[in-house]
């Protein structure tokens, strides 16, 4: 099992950026893919951004060429740098592992501001 804990979040204007970081309690290295998603108010979840342990990496439409996901093994750590930002990507966002149900962090909330 693995836990998982999203930080970085916060309040921005549009344009700004920032960069969430998702901990990981045991090592992920051995963790194929790893996933950022969000939920904005009255909306389902969806993929922003995922990572395979080989470094590849598939973007939701929205945030293409704005968004980078990232991995760093030796600190268990899944990063999502965030540019560009925009008043439509306030939502929460959560770190994820697709193992059995699904993985998930308590979510970090990010709000852009116009």
């Amino acid at each position: 099992q693995v836990q998982l804990v999203e930080s970085g979040g916060g309040l921005v204007q549009a344009g700004g950026s920032l960069r969430l970081s998702c901990a990981a309690s045991r090592s992920i290295s051995s963790i194929t893919v790893m996933g950022w998603y969000r939920q904005a108010p009255g909306k389902g979840r969806e993929l922003v951004a995922r990572i395979t342990s080989g470094g590849n990496t598939v973007y939701g439409d929205s945030v293409k060429g704005r968004f980078t996901i990232s991995r760093d093994n030796a600190k268990n750590t899944v990063y999502l740098q965030m540019n560009s930002l925009k008043p439509e990507d306030t939502a929460v966002y959560y770190c994820n592992v697709p193992w059995g149900v699904g993985i998930w962090g308590q979510g970090t909330q990010v709000t852009v501001s116009s």
